[in-house]
């Protein structure tokens, strides 16, 4: 009689905990997946059943006719909204009641990310944001190219220094030395050469910090986002003592030496030692942009930061975290895109002859910028290849949803809910972008570009809260892609995939076997 007791005690206590709260949204009227389908959306994708970029776009293209529909992942709850309309109220219009990420780590386990600029909160945020921004207007990158500029000299150096006139590299790899040395110089003021010197500390942190691929790092992953109680309880890290100790002591090592000797560095460490003084601009008059994927910056400058060394510290590990992987992926892709749409690399290798000639082979910020055709193909790229596939959004302030089509009826989305935008399904929707998976730079245009409907590019996210270095990571991929292409062919070799293969994880995009392709010397005439 007791086992039997038992057994109906714990089948109850696994459907009232278990089974129930999955049809908490059926239960307000929005549409939901079923229970199987659930149940095996949360546990069997964990086990590497599908690849990030298929899991993505069956969640876009779920419940077709919908606006928005409910899921859970494990013990959250998730309303995946797919409505470029809602999704612009949202995200913009109705900024303050979805204007923070949501909790990924305590303070008290990982502070270094915790004070980060993505983890940071309500007023923290908005004074960190409006300190931070300057940093990447216009003017600053017009300084910050050329500290560009020096390292793009290293890593063409280094490929035009051998000996083979086809070079067969692995892309990722390349790229990863070149933006880890960009953001070294840029965010730390710290020279490193990953070419000469792969085995520097800036190097073999970053690959540390963004390989999601080891069993550990998973784990750690997955119980900091999903269980950030069981993460304090037991003091689960997503950065390492070691790493942890290492950017702390570089960062305050750099302030102690500044402020001893009056050094003035035009980078992001100088911004904050200045913001903390009061002295940030609070506006700026722009002639020139990055390009079409900038996002608009919608704060103003705050007068005064209450900024410590710890949050300087925060906000250069959170750059250095962010461009390692993100800016080196995106420049693998448009390579890979380059290398199999040769119609596409030709037309953009003439518009460099082109613009080198007219700066006698010194290409000026004003002149690469203004690119039209390099900047159309790295839009495609970020359409195509997001490196972000989703962004999430957490309530803050009660909203409702109103009702737009005949089976709607208000929605109330409680403070703590989380909204996930899919958007690897929006750029691959035909109906946005006919023919998506065709790499097609006219898309951006000037004759097309204003064919997009609003919201459907969004490479940097959306809103306020979108990404702060949208004009820093497409400056990095012109100045790369100008020089490399002036100087090299990008060919297929025997190790290229074609189509790429991706692997069955839920934690990257990146092609199983790399980004294998060749480097052919352009011989001058």
């Amino acid at each position: 009689m007791f086992l039997i007791l038992l057994g109906i005690l714990l089948i109850t206590l696994f459907y009232l905990f278990g089974v129930k709260p999955l049809f908490a949204w059926e239960r307000r009227g929005v549409k939901q997946a079923g229970f199987a389908e659930t149940l095996g959306s949360n546990y069997f994708s964990l086990l590497t059943r599908r690849t990030l970029i298929d899991f993505v776009r069956e969640l876009y293209g779920k419940f077709p006719g919908y606006r928005y529909y409910g899921m859970y992942q494990l013990n959250r709850s998730l309303l995946i909204v797919k409505d470029l309309d809602l999704l612009k109220q949202m995200t913009v219009k109705d900024f303050e009641h979805f204007n923070e990420h949501k909790d990924f780590v305590p303070e008290e386990v990982d502070p270094i990310f915790a004070k980060s600029l993505f983890s940071l909160k309500g007023n923290e945020w908005r004074t960190m944001r409006s300190a931070l921004s300057p940093a990447f207007t216009s003017s600053k990158m017009k300084v910050l190219y050329l500290l560009m500029l020096e390292n793009t000299e290293k890593c063409m150096n280094f490929l035009l220094n051998k000996k083979e006139n086809l070079l067969e590299i692995e892309m990722k790899d390349l790229t990863s030395k070149f933006c880890n040395d960009v953001i070294a110089s840029c965010a730390f003021g710290t020279e490193v050469d990953s070419f000469k010197n792969p085995d520097n500390e800036f190097f073999v942190y970053g690959k540390e910090l963004t390989d999601f691929r080891k069993i550990p790092r998973m784990i750690s992953f997955f119980i900091s986002y999903l269980f950030p109680r069981i993460s304090k309880l037991f003091n689960v890290k997503f950065t390492s003592d070691e790493i942890y100790d290492f950017f702390t002591k570089l960062i305050e090592d750099t302030i102690k030496l500044r402020e001893e000797k009056g050094i003035v560095r035009p980078d992001m460490v100088h911004l904050l030692m200045e913001a903390r003084k009061g002295n940030v601009a609070t506006e700026e008059t722009v002639d020139v942009d990055t390009g079409y994927a900038t996002v608009e910056e919608h704060l103003k400058a705050s007068d005064t930061c209450a900024i410590t060394n710890a949050d300087i510290v925060s906000q250069a590990f959170l750059f250095f975290f962010a461009g390692f992987d993100s800016v080196s992926t995106l420049m693998s892709f448009m390579a890979y895109e380059l290398c199999i749409n040769e119609d596409v690399q030709n037309k953009l290798r003439d518009e460099i002859e082109e613009t080198s000639e007219a700066c006698k082979n010194k290409p000026s910020y004003e002149a690469l910028v203004n690119m039209k055709y390099l900047d159309m193909v790295v839009s495609e790229a970020l359409r195509k290849w997001p490196a972000q596939v989703g962004f999430e959004r957490v309530c803050i302030k009660p909203y409702t949803i109103k009702p737009v089509l005949p089976h709607e009826k208000p929605v109330d989305v409680d403070v703590g809910q989380s909204i996930f935008v899919p958007v690897y399904g929006v750029h691959h929707d035909p109906e946005l972008f006919p023919d998506p998976e065709a790499f097609d730079p006219e898309r951006f245009s000037d004759e097309n570009k204003n064919n997009i409907k609003s919201c459907a590019f969004m490479p940097f996210g959306l809103g306020p809260r979108n990404c702060i270095g949208s004009r820093f990571a497409l400056l990095e991929t012109k100045i790369l892609f100008f020089f490399l292409l002036k100087h090299f062919k990008i060919v297929p070799v025997e190790k290229t995939e074609i189509p790429l293969k991706h692997g069955k994880n839920l934690f990257s995009i990146l092609p199983t076997n790399g980004f294998w392709m060749g480097l052919e010397r352009i011989q001058k005439v």
